[in-house]
């Protein structure tokens, strides 16, 4: 019996120790993005949990610099520097390693002893290639659309506040363009514990050293140090290390003025997905500190999730293009879609459980009870909704009832829209839409001409609508009567919904459903309605802002036929990174093969000569002073309209001896002609994006 006892005291106390050890890990939960299904472009924002140790952990704090060129990103950073540095005394305290890496900024840091213990750590038996280079892109990116247009270096100061600041700067005797000197004061370096380097290979040997598995990333910016540094996000994830980055401790350059044209803050929760989609997954700083996630005080946007989940109408292909092109100055939205292999499940449907308003486009899914609950406890918080189409018979089935397993809600119109849905017209029987009697003046219908216009689809069949709802628009068939088309409703729980039974393709082709869409979402979300809102043509795209084009190809068929007879000019840009062997120690040559006139090019904003070549077009020295080995160069071209040829035939190349590089694929095109535009501001590592990388 005394032995019993023995060991079940042992098993106890081995029990206890084990939870005891336990607690002691971090419980992350990382989110992450995946195909609906491959190829489909459509993505399911998910999570996955992990358990991570502290001593395998480390923590890398990125270009957390005291001093920036742009004020608004100097004031960003003093906004979350002191939660940064909470959740890295948190780190310490649990036995994580932390690394500031303040890129330039080591002469500030010589004596400093954890630069010296940095400097120390042991080499590693194996570095991984390029551990000592920028990073442009990994080949998990290969194929993505990079997000947003960073090329003018991202600066979204006041013009005013800029020039102000600028001049400070230089009265403090800093440099203007890259004023930092060490890291920022709001963050503590232990000299006990923590390392200092911004080497590539020497945060390797620290991790390697102290047997690191896990790399948590923060710090600034996002879209080009965090990502790109040697120490970043893209290094980490392709030499095998488990990397996250903390999405609410860090911040992009971004300026709201290029393309996409969305918000500061949306700029960076594009950035974000992209990373989520491509590189690594992400968390936040309560999952280690607890309490909620850090978020500017400037954020105010509401956030949308919009819930897809239909294939009559094609709304998993025209939402996110509505979403991209018009809410993303005023909302945070999130893209919740249907899948694709089981019909009665929405990946990620969890993301209501944070909305501030749900915008449903679903068509007869039944839900498992747990799904379908998440959808009713929206409303009955009283919740704003915003419906399109078939969201007025979503969850339920035609005279059927639900699965076995599965839960329905057929009453979901009646009580979520205050519509009675029963059918819809003929499909070759064509509606007019017009605005109804007395209500004009509604927000919804702020900037739509009260002229009527025709709908796309048939005539859903929706009266009559409750009485608490104010009808907008109407729409008629010749010789039916006339049935609403979109209207607001006041529900029993106290929330407030717009539907509108539009939504067919053809609808999002026309400006006044593009603004009665946008105008109901800030309805829902209690803004005012936009202002300025510019429904552009299609050729306008490649006037205003860069674009990717396929080459080779003629202008005509790389644009789908929208620049069919243009014959301006017309230039083209890519980034180039050879590295040091391939180069020849003459420097490389750019051949722009069966184009003889009109034709300039510039390296890196340099401009390079012609040399005609009868066989071969044209061909462009680079001398080696201008290259930058191991790196991404900006090349630059530009059409005179004398050319004549209306595009590329056949690929570019560079030459490097007898070795050569095509530049077949996608470059960045634009219409017009300002000589600005042979450069950028900045070094092409910054300021070119993913999708317009070649190399050897």
């Amino acid at each position: 019996m005394l032995q019993t006892r023995s060991i079940l005291s042992l098993l106890i106390l081995t029990i206890m120790s084990s939870l005891a050890f336990s607690a002691d890990d971090l419980t992350l939960s990382l989110r992450y993005q995946t195909e609906t299904t491959e190829g489909s472009g459509r993505y399911h924002r998910l999570a996955r949990h992990a358990t991570w140790k502290p001593e395998e952990t480390a923590v890398i704090v990125c270009d957390v610099w005291d001093l920036h060129h742009s004020l608004n990103a100097v004031r960003r950073v003093e906004e979350f520097a002191p939660r940064l540095n909470e959740l890295l005394k948190d780190a310490r305290s649990r036995g994580m390693t932390i690394v500031h890496s303040p890129s330039d900024c080591m002469d500030a840091y010589t004596d400093h002893p954890a630069r010296k213990r940095a400097n120390d750590a042991p080499k590693a038996a194996q570095l991984p290639d390029d551990i000592q280079s920028w990073c442009s892109r990994i080949p998990a990116e290969e194929q993505a659309v990079y997000p947003l247009d960073q090329s003018d270096g991202g600066d979204d100061d006041d013009p005013a506040e800029h020039a102000e600041w600028a001049a400070k700067l230089k009265k403090m005797g800093r440099n203007v363009g890259t004023p930092w000197l060490k890291q920022s004061d709001l963050i503590t370096i232990d000299e006990e514990r923590d390392y200092i380097s911004d080497r590539g290979d020497e945060v390797w040997n620290v991790l390697e050293a102290r047997g690191i598995k896990n790399v948590i990333l923060t710090g600034v910016h996002v879209n080009m140090c965090v990502l790109g540094r040697p120490f970043g996000l893209r290094q980490m994830a392709r030499n095998g290390k488990q990397v996250v980055l903390v999405r609410d401790m860090t911040d992009t350059m971004y300026n709201p003025a290029r393309w996409p044209y969305v918000s500061h803050f949306t700029g960076t929760d594009r950035i974000i997905s992209h990373i989520e989609k491509f590189v690594c997954p992400t968390i936040t700083s309560d999952q280690i500190l607890g309490g909620k996630e850090f978020r500017f005080k400037h954020d105010e946007r509401p956030h949308v999730v919009i819930v897809i989940a239909e294939s009559e109408y094609e709304t998993n292909r025209t939402l996110p293009v509505f979403v991209s092109k018009y809410l993303g100055k005023q909302c945070r939205v999130t893209l919740v879609h249907g899948s694709d292999k089981e019909r009665n499940e929405i990946p990620g449907l969890e993301a209501l459980m944070t909305a501030d308003v749900a915008f449903i486009s679903v068509r007869r899914r039944t839900l498992q009870p747990k799904q379908l609950a998440i959808v009713r406890e929206f409303v009955a918080a009283g919740k704003p909704i915003v419906g399109i189409r078939t969201a007025s018979h979503a969850f339920s089935l035609r005279k059927e009832s639900a699965p076995e397993g599965l839960a329905d809600w057929p009453e979901f119109d009646a009580q979520v829209f205050g519509g009675s849905y029963t059918n819809h017209h003929g499909n070759k029987l064509k509606s007019t839409v017009s605005i109804a009697a007395k209500t004009a003046e509604h927000p919804i219908l702020a900037g739509i001409e009260s002229k009527s216009f025709p709908q796309g689809g048939s005539l859903y069949m929706t009266s009559p609508v409750a009485p608490e709802a104010t009808i907008l628009l109407t729409g008629t068939v010749e010789g039916r009567p006339a049935e609403p088309v979109a209207w607001t409703y006041q529900r029993q729980d106290g929330g407030r919904s717009f539907y509108t039974s539009m939504g067919h393709p053809e609808d999002f082709e026309h400006p006044k459903f593009i603004r009665l869409l946008l105008n109901g979402v800030h309805w829902a979300a209690d803004l005012p309605p936009a202002k300025n809102v510019a429904i552009a043509a299609n050729v306008d795209q490649f006037k205003k802002h860069w674009s990717l084009m396929l080459v080779p190809a003629s202008w005509e068929a790389a644009s789908a036929g929208v620049l069919k007879g243009y014959a301006g000019v017309a230039w083209y840009r890519c980034s180039v990174r050879p590295r040091d062997k391939w180069i020849d120690p003459a420097g490389l040559m750019f051949e722009l093969p069966r184009q003889s006139r009109g034709v300039q090019v510039w390296f890196n904003g340099t401009e390079l000569k012609r040399r005609p070549d009868r066989k071969r077009g044209s061909r462009f020295l680079i001398k080696k002073d201008l290259i930058e080995a191991n790196d991404a160069n900006l090349l630059v071209v530009r059409i005179d309209k004398g050319d004549g040829e209306r595009g590329w035939q056949v690929a570019p190349r560079v030459l490097s001896g007898n070795r050569k590089l095509d530049l077949q694929g996608r470059w960045q095109f634009r219409i017009g002609d300002d000589p600005a535009w042979s450069n950028i501001p900045l070094p092409a590592r910054y300021g070119t994006s993913t999708d317009i990388v070649f190399e050897p």
